[in-house]
């Protein structure tokens, strides 16, 4: 007797392990470690990059506990956001439409123009880059790093892409400044005091640096990428919690060495240059090499962002009309040269990037609260129940960036 097996019309991930009694293993690697990278680097970009050094000089050891808060609401928020949208198979802007319709619509509008704003950073933070590196003028930066973005989208398999990328791109930056944060001695007992007991408090700074970190397209970066990857369902809980958590731990690990670099420098009396206040951290701690370091780890994070924010942005506008879906590459595309055009004609990087962190972090109570809401309707869940402890998480972040965003709209409005 011959046994005849259905052909597959999918290439597996073999480097996946789904959930099973036999598996249990805390390992991730593949798409799900390629997920967790392009979230971690989505909001470790540029924009994060320029508000540590500006909220350091500020508030001092005290952003200890600023990082401290965002790490925290990044839990409650991103471990939600996998959860929901991977185990109902539904990317935010279609659970929101079956929620209420048009709704997904309004989320889809929101993120993308969040996305957009911070893209436009994105790219600044390239050209940045590549002018530290070679001395070439910030738009000529800006306009090589869209081609190269242009060509890795383009050239290559996307979804690998993605994640062979990110991983090396965030690998780099996360050794990169660690360099920088030993050389520059940060007074590390202080800092941790300061991070549970801080002397000053800054509302606009915590929603800023959750804005730039989770909040917009970051949050959803990674789960739609296990989505289109097909690592979805309930039968995959733990693959998604391990991506998630990974995701969480990357971005948090490089938010505090950051820093620390940051500290150190100012500890010792520098002076920051305004105009580029992360080169100045770079170059006091380890001078000329420092400086180079800077380019690097900012070019690096700024065109992973670019790349993320692209494949995201897009992601919340494919399943809303066909033609997106099919010419997908061509609609990253657009969206990356629109961006890389508005940044040469507006310039003006510094405040491009600290706008669309603030822009990120009022949409992130909005999106999380419609999600939170979504989880109860067992219809679009499948079943599945999500944890009660999960959605109170949630719920807090929802009331704490509600209110920090208004506060911080007050604050701006007074200036």
């Amino acid at each position: 007797m011959r046994w005849h097996l259905p052909k597959r019309s999918f290439k597996p991930y073999k480097n996946i392990r789904l959930a099973s009694s036999k598996n249990r293993l805390p390992i991730v690697s593949g798409v799900g470690l390629g997920a967790a990278f392009l979230m971690a680097n989505s909001s470790i970009g540029p924009g994060f990059l320029t508000q540590t050094t500006v909220f350091t000089q500020q508030l001092m050891a005290s952003f200890g506990f600023v990082i401290l808060v965002s790490f925290l609401l990044d839990v409650g928020a991103q471990l939600n956001t996998w959860r929901i949208l991977t185990v109902s198979e539904l990317r935010a802007q279609d659970i929101s439409n079956r929620l209420l319709p048009g709704l997904g619509y309004l989320i889809a509008a929101l993120v993308v123009m969040g996305g957009f704003s911070f893209n436009i950073g994105n790219i600044a933070g390239c050209g940045l880059g590549l002018n530290v590196l070679t001395g070439v003028s910030f738009q000529t930066g800006a306009i090589i790093s869209c081609v190269a973005a242009l060509l890795l989208f383009w050239i290559r398999e996307m979804g690998k892409m993605l994640d062979n990328f990110t991983r090396i791109a965030g690998t780099a930056k996360i050794l990169l400044t660690l360099i920088i944060a030993i050389s520059s001695h940060p007074p590390v007992l202080q800092a941790l005091h300061r991070t549970f007991v801080p002397e000053t408090l800054s509302a606009q700074a915590i929603v800023t640096i959750v804005g730039g970190t989770v909040g917009g397209y970051i949050t959803f970066s990674g789960a739609h990428r296990l989505i289109d990857a097909g690592i979805k369902g309930k039968e995959n809980i733990s693959a998604i919690n391990r991506s998630a958590i990974s995701g969480i731990f990357i971005s948090g690990l490089m938010r505090f060495i950051l820093f620390f670099a940051v500290l150190g420098v100012l500890s010792h009396g520098a002076v920051l240059d305004h105009d580029n206040p992360p080169a100045s951290v770079f170059r006091f701690a380890a001078g000329e090499f420092g400086f180079r370091i800077f380019g690097v780890v900012l070019w690096g994070a700024a065109i992973s962002s670019v790349i993320g924010a692209g494949y995201t942005s897009v992601s919340f506008l494919k399943t809303l009309h066909p033609a997106i879906a099919k010419y997908e590459r061509a609609s990253i595309s657009i969206f990356i040269i629109i961006s890389t055009l508005v940044f040469l004609l507006v310039g003006k990087p510094r405040q491009l990037l600290l706008l669309a962190g603030m822009v990120n972090g009022l949409i992130l109570p909005l999106a999380l609260a419609v999600l939170l809401i979504a989880c109860t309707r067992k219809k679009l869940m499948k079943g599945y129940q999500h944890p009660v402890w999960m959605q109170i998480a949630g719920w807090i972040v929802v009331v704490v960036m509600g209110w920090m965003g208004s506060v911080a709209i007050l604050d701006w409005l007074k200036t």
